[in-house]
């Protein structure tokens, strides 16, 4: 790879150190100061890579936190290619890296017997022996992917457009959320575009190591988005860990196609609705019976990108609802990180002063955008976790979510 992150501004300070939730729960993880910038310099000089470097979450409160600006995660991700180049990946790693091609690859099988394939006991038990922890909360399969019950939704035909990136989560387990979304939008006075030619972010791909495979989704997602960014339609998501790639890392790690494509910036669906709500697009007539208590998990892809809480904010504005922010830190999903079986217990251990924050909320949800985020909450604390643009609809539609 030609590209590397310059280490030099960091001043040794070990702000990250102090925020890095992996390095606060296990000794494994050398910290983000030492296996990125101070360990970077190692790397020039062609040392072998530290076995610690596997432990980084890729969660961004380093980045979060620097006051000097390095891109740790950055560093570190690209440290972890560069090893997996040189020494090849597992094939628990390209599993937990290609969801999105498994799913395709899977498609014609009925839903329910994909789950009973993956779910049931035995196969976990195997999963287990492969190296996917057997208490890790794995997602089910939806009936239909998103973009399929897309397809069947009868849009108003309206003047404004957006088109929608779903990401793999919505697509592949969670299409309600996808389908929320588009009455929000609908309902916002917009017509909801679903590109087929949208593929995965590319951010499993990062986190596991293959490069080469994410520079792929990287040059097939700029081209769809330049696309549109042409028409002048924008172009929206409600995952912060897709938003969060193409802000951050496909610039950092494929300046080439940014260059050639130009920047392929996702919008925060949820900032956009709270926009469509200030311009009066988009009416907040709470018209539930009943009040509904909330507690807030704001993912770390969000925070990492500096835009605030606005699918909270847009919760807080319906009149019904109170919601309010666990502020209680890192879930610990970090992605399939947890999922994984030599980080199964540090992701607990990392997201338990949330789950005992959730639990003794007595709210009656969590919410969170982050699809994985909500998987890890309602594994951790017990308490259904959903979308805030879902719990929206319901309240708007005067009804309980569900």
């Amino acid at each position: 790879m030609s590209v590397r992150v310059s280490p030099d501004k960091c001043i040794a300070c070990t702000t990250c150190v102090v925020h890095c939730p992996v390095a606060r729960v296990t000794p494994k993880f050398l910290g983000p100061r030492m296996i990125g910038p101070a360990y970077e310099r190692f790397r020039l000089l062609g040392l072998a890579e530290d076995e610690s470097l596997t432990y980084c979450a890729n969660c961004k409160n380093c980045d979060i936190t620097c006051p000097q600006g390095v891109p740790v995660s950055s560093i570190n991700m690209l440290a972890r290619a560069e090893h997996c180049k040189k020494h090849g990946t597992s094939m628990r790693d390209w599993v937990l890296a290609h969801g999105e091609l498994q799913a395709k690859l899977l498609q014609l099988i009925p839903a329910a017997l994909k789950n009973f394939g993956m779910l049931n006991p035995v196969t976990r038990k195997v999963l287990d022996m492969f190296g996917i922890d057997k208490r890790a909360p794995l997602p089910a399969f939806a009936p239909k992917t998103f973009r399929q019950m897309a397809r069947k939704v009868e849009q108003p035909s309206l003047p404004r457009k957006v088109v929608f990136f779903p990401g793999c989560f919505v697509d592949v387990y969670d299409p309600q959320t996808g389908l929320d979304m588009i009455w929000a939008f609908n309902r916002a006075g917009y017509e909801v575009i679903t590109p087929e030619k949208f593929g995965c972010c590319g951010l499993p791909m990062i986190a596991n190591g293959f490069w080469q495979d994410s520079r792929r989704q990287a040059k097939r997602n700029l081209a769809e988005i330049a696309r549109w960014r042409d028409q002048g339609i924008p172009v929206v998501t409600g995952c912060p860990s897709c938003a969060l790639t193409f802000r951050q890392d496909l610039p950092e790690f494929f300046p080439d196609l940014v260059e050639k494509h130009g920047a392929g910036v996702l919008e925060d669906a949820q900032d956009f609705l709270l926009d469509c709500v200030d311009r009066g697009e988009l009416e907040l007539e709470d018209k539930a019976p009943g009040d509904l208590s909330l507690i807030y998990h704001a993912p770390c892809h969000l925070r990492a990108q500096g835009n605030g809480l606005p699918g909270l904010k847009l919760l807080q504005r319906l009149k019904g609802v109170s919601a309010r922010n666990a502020d209680a830190g890192c879930c610990g999903i970090s992605g399939s990180y947890g999922f994984k079986k030599e980080k199964y217990d540090i992701a607990q251990e990392v997201g338990s002063e949330l789950f005992h924050v959730v639990r003794e909320s007595g709210a009656d949800f969590a919410t969170s955008e982050c699809g994985t985020c909500r998987v890890q909450i309602q594994h951790g604390s017990g308490k259904k976790a959903l979308h805030p643009v879902s719990i929206l609809r319901a309240r708007l539609e005067g009804r309980r979510p569900a």
